[in-house]
């Protein structure tokens, strides 16, 4: 792996973000002050990292993410396609003194394209998150979850099969 980053021109990168070796940032990212990418990451057209945003090491974040201040990113997690975090618990536009609730995603966790990821919870190591799932409660380490919201479907190994004979898709 290079050691180079690439930032495409018409990325907006500020110069008080921090980005590791190897990275890669395509088309339209914009990535604010203090966020925190690793290395040898990708992030994908039209993905935006909120300031103070961390991202762990080897990262893969697809087309239209947005990653907001409070979410805390393991490394070798991978982001689907237009995956959504939040980071306020009580959302009004009226409400000058909210507080971020802190999400945590584990190391190789997944979350499928189009899932929904409730601020204020944890995403286990090595967990998978169902494309379109909605995530309102944590999910332990090496767990599959899958609807709306997010239920537990099954257990699964480091490279994301499932355990016990158990059918590979219940979707």
């Amino acid at each position: 792996m290079s050691s180079e980053i690439f930032i495409h021109p018409t990325a907006e990168v500020s110069d008080a973000a921090n980005i590791g070796a190897g990275t890669k940032i395509w088309i339209n990212v914009q990535i604010r002050e203090n966020a925190s990418i690793g290395s040898e990451c990708i992030l994908s057209k039209d993905v935006y990292v909120d300031h103070a945003v961390k991202i762990g090491d080897r990262c893969k974040i697809q087309n239209g993410v947005s990653v907001y201040n409070g979410v805390t990113i393991g490394d070798d997690v991978f982001v689907g396609p237009n995956a959504t975090f939040t980071n306020d618990k009580v959302p009004r536009a009226f409400n000058d003194d909210w507080k971020i609730t802190p999400t945590k995603i584990g190391n190789c966790a997944s979350i499928g394209a189009n899932a929904t990821i409730v601020c204020g919870v944890s995403l286990g190591d090595y967990c998978m998150i169902a494309a379109g799932s909605v995530v309102t409660k944590d999910v332990a380490p090496y767990t599959l979850v899958a609807g709306n919201p997010a239920r537990p479907i099954g257990r699964i190994d480091e490279n994301g099969n499932r355990l016990n004979g158990e059918p590979e898709s219940d979707l």
